[in-house]
């Protein structure tokens, strides 16, 4: 029998939602792909990164970490990927051609976002230390797993949506060619700074 009881699943609530709410790699995308294309054009970003995030959370869990664990080189080498990758994204935002001017970027669509979770710094650290702190060992693994996929799942969607209002509202609020140009230069970086705990090793 799984024993979440409420005193555990109400810190799991509120774990998921500060997680899933403050800034880092997803939300600075989303807020930058519903600035330069629109909130409806964000909707499979924001669901793929909810389903995604919660598959790795299952997967994690049952095994793949001690992949990771056990070969120290390919953990490096996923650290050096994932974050080259993110400063390739990096440079996408900050160099995406405004609205109406220059050939369109396709926006980030469900699949993308759903995979790009396993190249996420933040989302590698989180299914970690999820793992450690809230799986009891002695009790059935993939019931547990599968409680904390849907609690961490349900917070992504309104988390990242709001992230996405915010680009909405700065895409409205920047009315102009350069202050849009400016708020993509601004969210390249903060993914940038986003990234700096998993680049030191934290």
């Amino acid at each position: 029998m799984l024993s979440f009881h409420m005193e555990t699943l109400l810190p799991l609530v509120g774990f998921a939602v500060a997680a899933s709410v403050t800034p880092g790699p997803n939300n600075v995308m989303v807020a930058a792909n519903a600035a330069n294309n629109g909130l409806r054009a964000t909707v499979p970003h924001v669901v793929g990164i909810a389903a995604g995030f919660g598959l790795m959370i299952v997967l994690v869990g049952i095994g793949f970490a001690g992949l990771v664990t056990q070969a120290p080189a390919v953990a490096q080498g996923m650290r050096v990927v994932s974050l080259g990758w993110l400063l390739y994204l990096a440079w996408r935002i900050a160099s995406a051609p405004l609205p109406g001017h220059g050939e369109a970027r396709p926006p980030i669509g469900f699949v993308g976002a759903a995979l790009f979770q396993w190249i996420n710094p933040k989302a590698w650290l989180l299914s970690l230390s999820l793992i450690s702190a809230w799986i009891v060992p002695s009790q059935a693994m993939v019931p547990q797993l599968a409680l904390v996929a849907g609690v961490f799942a349900a917070a992504c969607v309104p988390s990242c949506a709001l992230w996405a209002l915010i680009g909405v509202g700065a895409a409205r609020a920047l009315d102009s060619p350069a202050r849009l140009r400016a708020f993509n230069v601004a969210m390249a970086v903060l993914l940038v700074v986003s990234m700096v705990p998993a680049a030191l090793g934290e």
